[in-house]
């Protein structure tokens, strides 16, 4: 099956279910997941979630304050912050 159509299929009951498999490492019935199936699931995580989900909610999401996703003008209006010991 074809990632497409695995994502035309795909509800959120068992989005909810690859989401906890892929945390856990198992399936609900115990299994270990392989490094394979760890993989395509992620994936279809990733992609469904792209679809349907705000993007505060996707796996991944870093917040705008994040450094990483300021513009260089937001970053230049903070001070920097230093860090100070004492000596005691």
């Amino acid at each position: 099956m074809q990632l497409k159509d695995f994502l035309e299929m795909m509800n959120p009951d068992l989005y909810q279910v690859l989401k906890q498999s892929v945390e856990l490492g198992c399936w609900p019935d115990g299994r270990r997941l392989s490094e394979q199936e760890r993989e395509a699931s992620l994936q279809a995580l990733i992609a469904w979630e792209f679809e349907h989900l705000p993007e505060e909610q996707r796996t991944g999401y870093m917040p705008v304050s994040c450094k990483s996703r300021q513009t260089p003008a937001q970053a230049e209006d903070e001070p920097a912050s230093i860090l100070r010991f004492r000596d005691t």
